[in-house]
C-alpha cells in the first residue's frame, strides 16, 4: 500500500474537511468514483479491469506461489550436494580451517552466485564428516597405486608451527607403470616426544608397516641433522641426505667468522630499521617510486631461510640510493654502507648466486634430482677455484667453503649418486669424476645390467631360463671380456664396448646371430649360448678361436640340453621393460652404419682368414650369403 493511495496510486483516500483522510472511503483517480473500502483492494482491482483496462496491468507486487518461487530462486539438491563437496576439497586442499563454514561473507558469496537467496552454508559436523569421507576415499586411491609398484623412496622432515607444535611429514616418490614420477604425502603426524635418533627411526618404520611398504622402500632422503642421520642407521634403508640442505649449511659456514661479517650486520641493522618502523617504510616507498625503482620492502636473511642473504644483499644495492637519502636526512644512528662495504657485498653475491641456483636446481619437486647432485657440485668447486684476481677475503671464503662441501659430499650416499648419474644420458661421460671412479661406476652399472637381465627373464619367462653357473666355454669367454688373464686386470665396461665395437666379426657369427634372431621371433629352439652384454662382446679377434658355441656344440646352457636364451632377444627384453623408449638400443643406427660401407672386399678378405674361406661359409649356412650385413649387432658405443 502507498502513503496516501492504493493499487499503486490508482486511488486515493478521500479527505475530510478537517484535512485528515477517511480510511474507509477511496476515490478513483481516473473516473473520480468513490467506493467503499474495508481493508480488502479486490473491489479496487475489479474496478480497473472491468473500467480501466489499459490501467489494470501494473498493480503493485504479487506474492509468489511456491512452484514459481522453487522454479526460479532455490538451487535443486543435486547442486546443493555439489556446492558442499567443493567446499571440503577447498578447505582440505588449501588448508582453510573449518570454521570458515561459519563465515557470512562467504555465504552471501554463494548466494549470488547460485541465485538462492536462502542458501546456508553446511555446518562444522558435515565438513568435518565428510573431510574424513574424502581421506578415507584419497587414502584408499594411493594405496591401490603403492601396490602396483615395486620401489618407493621416502622423504620426510620435522617441523614446527606457529603454535610451537612438533609435526612429522612423510612423502612416498615412485615412477608407475606408465613412466610418470608420482609423489604425494603419506602421513603429517603431531610428535610429542623428543626427536631422538631411535623415536624418528620408530616414526619412518610406523609409517612403512602402515602403507605396507617396508619391503619396497629403497632409500630414504632426510636432512642432514645429526638426529636424522643417527635414525638413518638404524633403518633398513639407504639414506639420502638432502643435497641442498648440505649446500646451505656450507654457506652458513663460511659466511660465519669471515670477512662479509661486518657488512652483512650492517646489512641486518639497516633492514631492522626499516622493518620496525613504518613509517620509514613509507619513506623507502617514496624514494623508491622518485628514483623509478620498484616498490618492494627489504628482506631480513634468516639462518633457517635458505638463499635469505642472497635475497638482502640483491634488494639493498638495489636501493642503496634510496637508502643513503633517508638515512642522511633522518640524521640516525644507523649508518649507510660504505662503498668498500658495497663492493665487498657485490663480490659475495656473485660467490652466492651459483649456490642459489644449483639449491632450486636440486630441490625441484616434479624431477628427479639425484643424478644432477655430482654434477651440480662439480660446477660449484669449480666456480669456487681460486684466481689472481682474488682479494685475500675471497680466497679464504672459497677455501672454507670447498673445504667444508667437501667434506659434507664424502659423508653421503656417492655410491648411489655416481650410478644414478651414469645412468642419466646428460651426464653419462661422468666427467664430474676422476678416470678411476669412472671405471667403478661403470662396473657397477654392469653387474646391476646383469643382475636386471636375470631378474627380467626370470619374471617373464616363468622358469629361471638357464643355469647361473655358466659352462667352461663361457667362463673363458667372460675372462676375456671382463680383461682377466694372467696379468689379473680389469678391463672398464665402455673400454670393452668400444674394442667390440671395433672388432671385426666373423660372418659365421654373424650368421648364427641372424638365425638366432630370426628364430626367437618365432619362439623356436635356438643352439646359441646365452650371454650377456659383456659376454656378447668376447668375440674372438683374428688368429683366435671362437668362445661361443657353434652348431655342433650344444645349448651351452648345462648338461641338461635346456634352451638357451639368445643375449640380444634377452637384453630387447629387458631394455623394453626396464629402460623405456629413451634407453632403448637402436639398432637401425647400427644397420645404417653397415649400409654405408662400400668396400665390401676389404670385409671379404678379414672374413676369409678367419672362417677358411668363402666356399666354407657357404657350406655352414646354406648359402644364405645375402644376410651377411650385421644390422643386428649391438651399437654398444651407444651404451657409453
Amino acid at each position: 500500500m502507498d502513503e496516501g493511495g492504493l493499487l499503486g496510486g490508482k486511488f486515493l483516500f478521500k479527505k475530510l474537511p478537517d484535512g485528515l483522510l477517511d480510511k474507509t472511503r477511496v476515490r478513483c483517480t481516473i473516473c473520480k468514483a468513490e467506493f467503499k473500502y474495508h481493508r480488502s483492494s479486490s473491489s479496487l482491482a475489479y474496478h480497473l479491469r472491468a473500467k480501466h483496462p489499459t490501467e489494470s496491468t501494473s498493480t503493485g507486487p504479487r506474492q509468489s506461489t511456491l512452484q514459481e518461487y522453487g522454479a526460479c530462486g532455490r538451487i535443486t539438491k543435486n547442486v546443493r550436494e555439489k556446492v558442499t563437496n567443493s567446499l571440503v576439497v577447498w578447505i582440505a586442499k588449501n588448508c582453510r580451517p573449518v570454521s570458515i563454514v561459519e563465515d557470512d561473507g562467504l555465504r552471501e558469496v554463494i548466494r549470488a552466485a547460485s541465485g538462492d537467496e536462502c542458501y546456508n552454508l553446511p555446518s562444522r559436523g558435515t565438513i568435518v564428516s565428510r573431510l574424513h569421507t574424502l581421506y578415507g576415499d584419497q587414502r584408499a586411491q594411493q594405496s591401490s597405486k603403492l601396490v602396483q609398484v615395486r620401489n618407493v623412496a621416502l622423504t620426510g622432515d620435522h617441523w614446527t608451527s606457529v603454535n610451537n607444535d612438533n609435526y612429522l611429514g612423510v612423502m612416498a616418490h615412485f615412477i608407475d607403470n606408465d613412466w610418470t614420477m608420482q609423489s604425494f604425502a603419506l602421513t603429517v603426524s603431531k610428535t610429542e616426544e623428543r626427536h631422538y635418533a631411535e623415536a624418528c627411526a620408530d616414526h619412518f618404520l610406523n609409517v612403512a608397516n602402515e602403507w605396507k611398504i617396508k619391503d619396497k622402500v629403497t632409500t630414504l632422503g632426510t636432512d642432514s641433522a645429526r638426529n636424522m642421520v643417527a635414525a638413518a642407521r638404524l633403518l633398513p634403508f639407504e639414506h639420502m641426505p638432502c643435497m641442498a640442505h648440505i649446500l646451505q649449511r656450507t654457506v652458513t659456514v663460511s659466511l660465519n667468522d669471515s670477512a662479509f661479517e661486518r657488512a652483512l650486520a650492517k646489512c641486518r641493522k639497516i633492514v631492522g630499521h626499516f622493518k620496525h618502523s613504518p613509517a620509514n617504510a613509507q619513506e623507502l616507498k617514496a624514494q623508491q617510486a622518485a628514483h623509478g625503482h620498484q616498490t618492494e620492502s627489504l628482506v631480513q636473511d634468516v639462518p633457517t631461510r635458505w638463499n635469505s642473504t642472497l635475497e638482502m644483499i640483491k634488494r639493498i644495492q638495489r636501493n642503496k640510493f634510496g637508502l643513503t637519502t633517508i638515512l642522511t636526512q633522518q640524521n640516525s644512528k644507523v649508518t649507510m654502507l660504505t662503498d668498500q662495504e658495497l663492493d665487498r657485498l657485490q663480490k659475495l653475491e656473485e660467490l652466492l648466486e651459483p649456490c642459489r641456483y644449483v639449491t632450486e636446481l636440486l630441490g625441484g619437486e616434479r624431477y628427479v634430482s639425484c643424478s644432477m647432485v655430482l654434477p651440480a657440485l662439480c660446477h660449484l668447486f669449480r666456480i669456487m677455484e681460486p684466481s689472481d684476481d682474488d682479494p685475500v677475503y675471497v680466497l679464504r671464503f672459497k677455501k672454507i667453503f670447498t673445504t667444508d662441501l667437501a667434506q659434507r659430499r664424502d659423508s653421503s650416499n656417492l655410491t648411489w649418486l655416481k650410478i644414478a648419474t651414469a645412468l642419466d644420458p646428460r651426464f653419462k661421460d661422468l666427467k664430474c669424476l676422476s678416470k678411476d671412479e669412472r671405471r667403478e661406476v661403470w662396473a657397477s652399472v654392469h653387474d646391476l645390467l646383469i643382475v636386471c637381465q636375470a631378474l627380467c627373464g626370470g619374471e617373464e619367462e616363468g622358469t629361471q631360463t638357464q643355469d647361473l653357473q655358466p659352462t667352461a666355454k663361457r667362463e673363458k669367454a667372460q675372462n676375456r671380456a671382463s680383461g682377466g688373464g694372467q696379468d689379473g686386470g680389469t678391463e672398464s665396461t665402455p673400454r670393452q664396448f668400444r674394442r667390440a665395437s671395433k672388432r671385426p666379426v666373423a660372418k659365421t657369427r654373424q650368421f648364427r646371430w641372424a638365425a638366432a634372431r630370426k628364430a626367437a621371433v618365432a619362439n623356436e629352439p635356438v643352439g646359441v649360448a646365452a650371454a650377456g652384454p659383456g659376454d656378447s662382446v668376447a668375440a674372438a679377434g683374428p688368429g683366435e678361436a671362437e668362445a661361443d658355441a657353434g652348431p655342433g656344440d650344444g645349448t651351452g646352457a648345462g648338461g641338461d640340453g635346456a634352451t638357451a636364451v639368445e643375449p640380444v632377444r634377452e637384453l630387447n627384453r629387458m631394455v623394453d621393460g626396464r629402460l623405456g623408449d629413451g634407453r632403448r638400443l637402436d639398432y637401425r643406427l647400427a644397420r645404417s652404419r653397415l649400409d654405408r660401407l662400400e668396400d665390401r672386399s676389404r670385409l671379404d678378405r678379414l672374413e676369409d682368414r678367419r672362417t677358411g674361406g668363402r666356399l666354407d661359409r657357404l657350406e655352414e649356412t646354406g648359402g644364405q650369403e645375402e644376410d651377411w650385413t650385421d644390422w643386428r649387432r649391438l651399437d654398444y658405443r651407444g651404451l657409453e
